[in-house]
Order: C-alpha cells, then sequence, then structure tokens
C-alpha cells in the first residue's frame, strides 16, 4: 500500500510528512467496519475538514477571479465546482480511486467508480493536505485539481437547462431522456439514460440516479455539439 501511495503523492505533487494522512484518506469506513477498527480510522473526519477548506479556497478564487460577479452568481458557480458528480470527475483525472481501501463487498459492487465515495476521498485527500502541510498547500492542490477548468466544470452542473436552450433556439425540437438500462442491486442501482432531440439519439450519460444520468447525457450532447 505505502508504493501504491507514493505513487499518488507523485501524481497530486504533494510529498506528505505524516504518511498515516494519506493513508486515513484513502480508507473507507466499509474497510475500517469489514477489519473490526476504530470507526474514526476511516476518512469520514478528514473528509469533514476537507470540505470546509475547499468552500474557503474556492471561494475566495471565484471572490478574486470574477470581480464583476454578484454574490448568487458566485454561489451558483462555487456549486458547480464543489458538488459531488464535479467532485468526483476531478478524482477519477488522478485515478483517485485506485488508492482506496475498501471493504470487499463495496469493492465487488463498483465502489471504486462510485462518485458519493470518489467525492468524499476527494475532501478527505484536501484535509490531508490541510493538517499535514497547512492551508497554502492545501490551496495549491485544489487550485491545480479542482478549480482548474471553471467554465467546463459549470457547463457540467448546468447541462440540462443548457441543452434545453439550445435545442429551444436552434432545433425547435423536444428535448426528452429515455432510459436505455437499470442494473445493480436496489442499494447500488445504476441507469443509463439517453437524450433524444425530437427523435434522433444523442448523448448517453450513467448515473446513480435517473438525474445524474440525464446530466451526463446532456453533457455528452453538448460537447457533441460543440465539435459539430
Amino acid at each position: 500500500m505505502e508504493k501504491k501511495l507514493e505513487r499518488l503523492e507523485e501524481v497530486i505533487g504533494y510529498r506528505f510528512q505524516k504518511a498515516s494522512l494519506v493513508k486515513q484518506a484513502m480508507i473507507h469506513s466499509s474497510f475500517t467496519n469489514e477489519h473490526h477498527m476504530n470507526k474514526l480510522a476511516c476518512n469520514e473526519r478528514l473528509e469533514f475538514l476537507g470540505d470546509a477548506v475547499l468552500e474557503v479556497v474556492s471561494s475566495d478564487f471565484l471572490y478574486r477571479t470574477y470581480p464583476e460577479k454578484p454574490e448568487g452568481e458566485l454561489t451558483k458557480m462555487r456549486a458547480s465546482m464543489v458538488c459531488e458528480p464535479t467532485l468526483a470527475m476531478c478524482a477519477r483525472d488522478i485515478h483517485l480511486g485506485d488508492y482506496l481501501l475498501l471493504g470487499k463487498g463495496e469493492d465487488a459492487t463498483g465502489g471504486r467508480k462510485r462518485d458519493s465515495i470518489l467525492s468524499d476521498a476527494m475532501e478527505a485527500l484536501i484535509g490531508a493536505i490541510y493538517l499535514d502541510g497547512g492551508f497554502a498547500n492545501a490551496k495549491e492542490f485544489i487550485e491545480k485539481f479542482v478549480l482548474n477548468d471553471v467554465e467546463n466544470k459549470q457547463l457540467f452542473y448546468d447541462s440540462k437547462t443548457i441543452l434545453q436552450e439550445i435545442v429551444q433556439r436552434e432545433y425547435g425540437a423536444v428535448l426528452r431522456y429515455t432510459m436505455l438500462a437499470e442494473e445493480g442491486p436496489e442499494h447500488d442501482k445504476h441507469y443509463t439514460m439517453q437524450a433524444m432531440i425530437g427523435e434522433k439519439a444523442a448523448g448517453i450519460g450513467i448515473g446513480r440516479t435517473k438525474k445524474a444520468a440525464q446530466q451526463m447525457a446532456a453533457y455528452q450532447t453538448i460537447l457533441s455539439l460543440k465539435k459539430r
């Protein structure tokens, strides 16, 4: 595990003074439960701390970057940067799922790819960096791996609304979403949805809820329309 975590340090460009912190950031509660460990050994406390640090850094970043935007717009932009699907996307960029310590059951049912687990781990990693190296290092990590593509992440967050406007304006057609698949047990459903512009099939998205799958389908549709 230590070698794997060293690789993670290389990916994020930060070397921990206390290796125990980065390890704890990667421990999911399913792992501590399965191994009868202390409940506080998982990453939930670090996630709590990282969430607060992320909110401060993202607020400061947006306030300074967009001096012309009012409070309401800044709030909406911040929400788009720190919502669960967006943080999970950031986590996938650094392959964070590869480093997680999960219980066997959680691992077998796709926990390494689950948005909720990935976003929590991302926040826990921020909390670990903050404790290990202080606010400046945590801020540098957040700006590099979370706040690195504001416009694209806001596009993702607002994808359903934006696509609706594009379809009405440019196609004069009805936008709807159809379900292609519903998979997994009741506690771990995955939905596959396809955006339809009129009768024409467009982007496909997968998510733990129908809404999340629709959001991803809308986002993929917008990206394909942009290429055209």
